[in-house]
């Protein structure tokens, strides 16, 4: 049974970081990539970040370039993000997701988190 479970959350000041860990298991870690959603109130659930299977390729939504650094250790079976110089806009719950592939997908993941919250105050 795969599980993945995000960490990290919580509640920060604008300009402020913050990182994410979500712990793998059930599953082949280095075989799938991962990546990171965030959902807002009201709105859908969307594409934050991916990482490759080995961690040498990432891709990031625009709004997050600069700011957000997705990582991953396959000897812990964890994924990371790190968020830094954090706005308002950045509210959301954030899931880890897993997909089996070769490639860097931005959809199709197979298998998700519960979530973790990240508030930013102003």
């Amino acid at each position: 049974q795969v599980q993945l479970v995000e960490s990290g959350g919580g509640l920060v000041q604008a300009g402020g970081s913050l990182k994410l860990s979500c712990a793998a298991s059930g599953l082949t870690f280095s075989s799938y990539a991962m990546g990171w959603f965030r959902q807002a109130p009201g709105q859908e659930r969307g594409f934050v970040a991916a990482i490759s299977r080995g961690g040498s390729s990432t891709y990031y939504v625009d709004s997050v370039k600069g700011r957000f650094t997705i990582s991953r250790d396959n000897a812990k079976n964890t994924v990371y993000l790190q968020m830094n110089t954090l706005i308002p806009e950045d509210t959301a719950v954030y899931y880890c997701a897993a997909k089996w592939s070769a490639v860097l997908p931005t959809s199709g993941y197979t298998h998700w988190g519960h979530g973790t919250q990240v508030t930013v105050s102003s």
